[in-house]
Protein backbone atom coordinates (compact mmCIF):
# COMPACT_ATOMS: atom_id res chain seq x y z
CA UNK A 1 0.00 0.00 0.00
CA UNK A 2 1.28 3.45 -0.90
CA UNK A 3 1.78 5.99 1.86
CA UNK A 4 0.59 9.50 1.06
CA UNK A 5 2.52 11.37 3.71
CA UNK A 6 5.00 14.24 3.56
CA UNK A 7 7.65 13.39 6.16
CA UNK A 8 10.96 15.17 6.62
CA UNK A 9 12.91 12.81 4.33
CA UNK A 10 10.76 13.93 1.35
CA UNK A 11 11.88 17.57 1.68
CA UNK A 12 14.89 19.53 0.49
CA UNK A 13 16.10 21.05 3.74
CA UNK A 14 19.53 22.62 3.39
CA UNK A 15 20.78 25.39 1.10
CA UNK A 16 23.25 22.85 -0.32
CA UNK A 17 20.34 20.59 -1.36
CA UNK A 18 18.68 23.51 -3.15
CA UNK A 19 21.93 24.64 -4.78
CA UNK A 20 22.57 21.13 -6.09
CA UNK A 21 19.29 21.26 -8.02
CA UNK A 22 19.72 24.87 -9.15
CA UNK A 23 23.11 24.02 -10.68
CA UNK A 24 22.27 22.74 -14.15
CA UNK A 25 18.99 20.82 -13.65
CA UNK A 26 18.49 18.32 -16.51
CA UNK A 27 14.67 18.21 -16.27
CA UNK A 28 12.33 21.22 -16.31
CA UNK A 29 8.62 21.89 -16.58
CA UNK A 30 7.59 25.53 -17.06
CA UNK A 31 4.38 27.57 -17.16
CA UNK A 32 3.63 31.28 -16.77
CA UNK A 33 3.07 30.78 -13.03
CA UNK A 34 5.62 28.09 -12.04
CA UNK A 35 8.98 26.61 -12.91
CA UNK A 36 9.74 23.03 -11.83
CA UNK A 37 13.41 21.99 -11.76
CA UNK A 38 14.40 18.36 -11.21
CA UNK A 39 17.68 16.51 -10.83
CA UNK A 40 18.22 12.79 -10.14
CA UNK A 41 19.23 11.88 -6.60
CA UNK A 42 20.73 8.70 -5.18
CA UNK A 43 17.67 7.86 -3.09
CA UNK A 44 14.66 5.60 -3.48
CA UNK A 45 12.26 8.52 -3.02
CA UNK A 46 11.80 12.04 -4.38
CA UNK A 47 12.45 15.20 -2.38
CA UNK A 48 10.88 18.61 -2.96
CA UNK A 49 11.56 22.21 -2.03
CA UNK A 50 9.38 25.27 -2.66
CA UNK A 51 10.30 28.91 -3.19
CA UNK A 52 7.73 31.71 -3.20
CA UNK A 53 9.33 35.12 -3.00
CA UNK A 54 7.92 38.28 -1.46
CA UNK A 55 8.26 39.88 -4.87
CA UNK A 56 5.65 37.46 -6.29
CA UNK A 57 3.30 37.22 -3.29
CA UNK A 58 3.48 40.24 -0.99
CA UNK A 59 1.56 38.93 2.01
CA UNK A 60 2.72 35.98 4.10
CA UNK A 61 -0.78 34.52 4.05
CA UNK A 62 -0.64 34.38 0.23
CA UNK A 63 2.81 32.79 0.19
CA UNK A 64 1.71 30.20 2.74
CA UNK A 65 -1.48 29.40 0.78
CA UNK A 66 0.54 28.79 -2.38
CA UNK A 67 3.11 26.63 -0.57
CA UNK A 68 0.39 24.63 1.18
CA UNK A 69 -1.35 23.84 -2.13
CA UNK A 70 1.98 22.91 -3.77
CA UNK A 71 2.89 20.56 -0.90
CA UNK A 72 -0.54 18.92 -0.98
CA UNK A 73 -0.38 18.30 -4.73
CA UNK A 74 3.15 16.89 -4.36
CA UNK A 75 2.04 14.61 -1.54
CA UNK A 76 -0.51 13.02 -3.88
CA UNK A 77 1.86 12.76 -6.90
CA UNK A 78 5.13 11.78 -5.17
CA UNK A 79 4.91 8.10 -6.15
CA UNK A 80 5.34 8.94 -9.83
CA UNK A 81 8.58 10.90 -9.33
CA UNK A 82 10.87 8.36 -7.68
CA UNK A 83 14.54 9.30 -7.40
CA UNK A 84 14.48 13.05 -8.14
CA UNK A 85 15.13 16.23 -6.19
CA UNK A 86 12.59 18.84 -7.26
CA UNK A 87 12.32 22.58 -6.73
CA UNK A 88 9.07 24.44 -7.41
CA UNK A 89 9.52 28.16 -8.06
CA UNK A 90 6.51 30.47 -8.07
CA UNK A 91 6.47 33.26 -10.66
CA UNK A 92 4.63 36.62 -10.59
CA UNK A 93 1.46 35.33 -12.30
CA UNK A 94 0.71 32.89 -9.47
CA UNK A 95 -1.35 35.41 -7.48
CA UNK A 96 -3.92 35.68 -10.30
CA UNK A 97 -5.00 32.05 -9.81
CA UNK A 98 -7.66 30.86 -7.37
CA UNK A 99 -7.20 27.60 -5.46
CA UNK A 100 -9.01 25.42 -8.03
CA UNK A 101 -7.04 26.80 -10.99
CA UNK A 102 -3.82 26.46 -8.98
CA UNK A 103 -4.51 22.77 -8.28
CA UNK A 104 -5.33 22.03 -11.92
CA UNK A 105 -2.17 23.76 -13.13
CA UNK A 106 -0.04 21.88 -10.59
CA UNK A 107 -1.59 18.54 -11.61
CA UNK A 108 -0.72 19.30 -15.23
CA UNK A 109 2.85 20.31 -14.35
CA UNK A 110 3.41 17.20 -12.17
CA UNK A 111 2.29 14.99 -15.08
CA UNK A 112 4.57 16.89 -17.46
CA UNK A 113 7.52 16.67 -15.07
CA UNK A 114 6.88 12.96 -14.46
CA UNK A 115 6.99 12.22 -18.19
CA UNK A 116 10.18 14.21 -18.66
CA UNK A 117 11.83 12.53 -15.67
CA UNK A 118 10.97 9.10 -17.09
CA UNK A 119 12.37 10.10 -20.49
CA UNK A 120 15.54 11.37 -18.83
CA UNK A 121 16.04 8.08 -16.98
CA UNK A 122 15.58 6.08 -20.20
CA UNK A 123 18.46 7.91 -21.94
Amino acid sequence: MSRYTYPRELRLLTPADFQNVFNNPPVKAVSNEFTFLAKPNQREHPRMGVTVSKKNAKRAVDRNRIKRIIRESYRLKQHKLVGFDIIVIAKPGVMKLDNHALRELLDYLWRKLGKRCNQYLLK
